[in-house]
């Protein structure tokens, strides 16, 4: 059976990163190893507590061989935009953590509101990635 183990963002600042995610969003380190044989290429993971299956990665914007000027800047623009993609959280309790996340510093760039599938906000990590925070409503079957 094949599985998801990690997800990757592209981040500007690792050590930010790391900071946001676990100081404002409280998530925990999964892995912090720096390879010194590869360049100290630094392998960063984070995830929400209680969920040991899936991780997030940190990753630095690489630079040459794996990444040219051009591409690499092309990835900081889409970051910027918040189009380099999204990671979708869920909550019981969007209200609760939508305050308990503003009160650690989280600027949202959407307030909870109403949607055909539950109560949906947004917001965005300093390198600029989007995030969702949604309290999913059961759908009704048909």
């Amino acid at each position: 059976m094949i599985q998801i183990a990690n997800a990757q963002l592209w981040v500007h600042d690792q050590d930010e990163a790391l900071a946001f995610y676990t100081q404002k969003l409280g998530m925990e380190v999964r892995a912090d190893v720096t390879l010194p044989e590869m360049g100290n290429f630094r392998w960063l993971t984070v995830a929400p507590a209680g969920q040991p299956d899936v991780s997030i990665v940190l990753m630095a914007i690489p630079g040459s061989p794996v990444m040219d000027p051009e591409t690499a800047e092309q990835v900081r623009s889409l970051m910027a935009k918040g189009f380099a993609g999204t990671i979708f959280l869920t909550t019981d309790n969007i209200q609760a953590s939508y305050e308990e996340l503003k009160g650690r510093g989280v600027e949202f760039v959407e307030q909870p509101e109403e949607r055909p599938y539950g109560i949906d906000s947004s917001f965005r990590d300093p390198s600029g990635n989007n995030f969702r925070l949604t309290q999913v409503r059961e759908m009704a079957t048909t």
